[in-house]
């Protein structure tokens, strides 16, 4: 009897002028995955770097590492949704290229997918680590319990930045996510909760130095209140996710009659 083959992890990293260091961080990334069990496909977004982000990745010349990218910044969460419609695996990790989240127990997100579609880190973990400077986690709990109150998502932290899922369940997702940039997080998660997705928060160690600026913090707000309110008033995300399985049944009988035609 032949052994079924491991699972392929897709590991999608938004790279946004990270020259200096994406060469280690992907160097860190497969090391550390490697152990994993699992093979391996690394896709990195160059979300409109001005540095040379993509040519150090080309020279790297690695076969399983993919270079997309698009020649603006549009974004985290414009980057990490086009890096997922690239992943191929049956199961996405998605981390940052700055390095400053890690995983505390990195093989206890892929056995947590057993019981759960998605696994985020959190900071509020109680196995968590966190050295960030004081304003950052008051904005980041302030964050947290207005997100909770516009949207339903029970996770005690969105943004932390590390995540794995089953690709299944990211791909009824993606089609009806909107954010481009920093609460992409709240919105996946958001549209996760509402369709009864299963969710699981684990440990990371967190060295953040920057807090954000007055006007990042403004970005995310009003993103947030968009999310309420196309949850909440408009019941967008509930109209397109019906229109969006509409759509794919349709296209899925489409393709049952070419084939037996």
């Amino acid at each position: 009897m032949t052994a079924n083959p491991p699972k392929l992890l897709s590991v999608v990293v938004p790279a946004h002028n990270e020259a200096p260091g994406i060469a280690h961080a992907i160097e860190v990334i497969v090391d550390a995955l490697a152990s994993c069990g699992m093979r391996l496909e690394v896709v990195i977004v160059d979300d409109g770097s001005h540095d040379a982000t993509r040519p150090t990745v080309e020279k790297m010349g690695e076969e399983n590492i993919q270079l997309i990218g698009h020649p603006r910044n549009q974004g985290k969460g414009y980057a990490l949704k086009k890096g997922l419609y690239h992943a191929t695996g049956e199961v996405a990790f998605m981390i940052d290229s700055d390095m400053e989240v890690w995983p505390s127990e990195l093989e206890t997100y892929f056995t947590a997918l057993e019981s759960a579609d998605i696994v985020i880190g959190s900071k509020r973990h109680p196995l968590s680590n966190v050295r960030t400077p004081t304003m950052r986690k008051f904005l980041s709990l302030a964050f947290n319990i207005i997100e909770r109150l516009l949207t339903g998502v029970k996770a005690s932290d969105t943004q932390a930045g590390v995540k794995a899922a089953r690709s299944r369940a990211l791909y009824t997702i993606l089609p009806i996510l909107t954010v481009k940039r920093y609460a992409f997080d709240a919105e996946l998660l958001a549209v996760a909760t509402l369709l009864g997705l299963r969710i699981r928060e684990l440990p990371v160690d967190i060295d953040l130095k920057a807090s954000f600026s007055g006007k990042e913090v403004a970005r995310m707000l009003l993103d947030l209140f968009g999310i309420g309110y196309r949850l909440r008033i408009k019941k967008w995300y509930q109209k397109s996710f019906v229109e969006t399985r509409i759509t794919y049944k349709l296209l899925a009988l489409e393709g049952t009659a070419r084939d037996s035609s």
